[in-house]
């Protein structure tokens, strides 16, 4: 007998999955003189009228029913899906939802029309040196978009449905044009956010961001300016990001404090929330540490599975303890650990829901975790498209082609979204829809996107065989890429014997963590 969670997308399924309301759903998806068409059939929805043609009336009448139905499936009020649509940023999403079903039908996880969020490495050029920094970023590149090209990619995305653009680099406020381009994402509707790492955030500053930023998310690696400093490789810079935080804050900014966790800081997590908390965030992120770009030199400082484990037990914890501020992690295990304990469950990494028994998890399956060129994708200064930040793979560039045409037509990215391709515990686990593991974590360790993620404790068996010349995939032995042809990670030599020793040796050197904060 299904559960309400499987009758639920069932229902949906029912629904919107079948070849009428498919050609239904085409219809209203179509663009005409009006403009787009789904856009003001969601607005009719929302008011009751628009003024436009019959057929988009038509079609308000088609979503106004659909909606009608979602709302009784997920048991969600229909004045609150109302309220939601009504809201231009949430309109968009919802436009991107219903066109991915018009084009791919309803799957799980759900393939949307254009990704959600897009991560636009804005420039190379940085002011830290940061051990664990996925671009190397120092300089900026030489053929970085123009400010006119940058403005046309916004178009672009605008036109696909993108939802949200998180501007990051090297140092996005580093770019002159920062605010006049982020400005002119904002004129288009877009929820803009900012990753920086603070330290070019005095109060002026903070003032000008408040008026075009969303959300903004500050880098923090320690509790104290030793730890930070030696990690992002300039003395001096925790005190100006703290005071950049400081800034954020004072000036009302939704504020999230960013934290890559590895062994250098993973003791001190405790601390590092305390001093979230006490500087007034509304959020803190503890990021993957993903072995790529200049993190490939300190790989060894990864943490283990068990490590991981425990560290995902105590961000649900506190969660549920009174803290005043929402904490979240970037690994996906995130999902998986919490519907085991039944405290809630994430959304992506965007919200920590807490309904674990109710229609959260059905939307966690909608939504499916990893969202690597499915949901989410990165831009890189020079209009090169990647399916995640810490996966450098092209799959396209801005320039030479259009944004949702890359999207669409990428083998790369119909094969992300594939979880029957999985590998390892990750192809059999039950909480493949929720999570999928990180892939990027599996390309960094074996250079496929579909091999197992090492870093979750149901994978362990390939996180202790990384380095050796065989991994073990659905029972079978099957021959892996040496790391080092690809120089993800400092060379090991590629034979058994040695690999054995050195695998041993890291396992007596390896120190065991126990309760964090302790």
């Amino acid at each position: 007998m299904e559960n309400g969670i499987d009758l639920t997308m069932a229902t949906v399924e029912k629904l919107l999955n079948n070849p009428f309301s498919r050609q239904l759903l085409k219809f209203v998806c179509e663009k005409d003189e009006c403009g787009n068409r789904l856009e003001l059939s969601l607005k009719y929805y929302a008011t009751g009228k628009i003024d436009a043609c019959w057929k988009c009336k038509f079609a308000g009448e088609i979503v106004s029913r659909i909606m009608n139905r979602i709302s009784k499936s997920f048991d969600i009020k229909e004045e609150k899906i109302k309220e939601i649509v009504s809201d231009p940023i949430f309109r968009r999403g919802v436009r991107n939802v219903l066109e991915g079903i018009a084009k791919y039908g309803v799957t799980r996880p759900q393939i949307v029309n254009a990704p959600f969020l897009v991560v636009w490495d804005f420039t190379h050029v940085c002011n830290l040196k940061c051990k664990h920094c996925y671009q190397r970023a120092d300089k900026p590149l030489p053929d970085e978009l123009t400010t006119e090209e940058a403005k046309n990619l916004i178009d672009q995305l605008a036109e696909a449905g993108t939802v949200a653009i998180a501007f990051s680099g090297g140092e996005p406020l580093l770019r002159k044009d920062f605010l006049e381009v982020a400005s002119y994402a904002k004129s288009k509707g877009f929820y803009i956010a900012v990753a920086t790492n603070g330290t070019f955030i005095t109060e002026e500053v903070a003032k000008k961001i408040k008026e075009v930023v969303d959300y903004v998310e500050i880098s923090l690696d320690g509790p104290d300016a030793k730890t930070h400093d030696n990690f992002r490789g300039i003395p001096g810079a925790f005190n100006k990001t703290i005071q950049g935080i400081k800034n954020c804050v004072k000036n009302g900014i939704y504020t999230c404090i960013a934290t890559t966790v590895t062994r250098h800081n993973l003791k001190m997590v405790p601390k590092i929330k305390e001093l979230a908390e006490n500087l007034g965030v509304n959020r803190i992120i503890f990021f993957n540490f993903i072995p790529v770009g200049r993190g490939i030199n300190i790989s060894k400082d990864d943490i283990r599975p068990e490590e991981r484990e425990i560290l995902l037990n105590y961000i649900l914890k506190q969660n549920y303890s009174g803290c005043s501020l929402e904490i979240l992690s970037t690994a996906p295990q995130f999902a998986r650990v919490a519907v085991e304990h039944e405290k809630g469950i994430p959304l992506g990494h965007f919200y920590a829901g807490k309904d674990i028994k109710g229609k959260i998890e059905a939307l966690a399956k909608f939504l499916g975790g990893c969202g690597a060129g499915r949901i989410y994708c990165c831009v890189e200064p020079n209009g090169d498209v990647q399916p995640c930040v810490f996966m450098p793979i092209k799959v396209g560039n801005v320039r030479e082609k259009r944004f949702l045409e890359i999207w669409h037509s990428s083998p790369v990215l119909r094969k992300l979204r594939n979880r029957s391709l999985l590998q390892g515990a990750c192809a059999t686990c039950e909480y493949k829809e929720i999570c999928g593991g990180c892939r990027a974590r599996a390309y960094a360790y074996f250079n496929d996107i579909c091999a197992p993620d090492p870093g979750c404790i149901n994978n362990k068996e390939y996180w202790e065989s990384r380095y050796l010349p065989q991994i073990k995939i659905k029972r079978k032995l099957v021959p892996a890429t040496p790391l080092n042809q690809f120089q993800r990670i400092p060379m090991i030599p590629y034979v058994e014997k040695i690999a054995n020793e050195i695998k041993i040796k890291f396992d007596e050197l390896s120190h065991k963590l126990g309760p964090l904060g302790k």
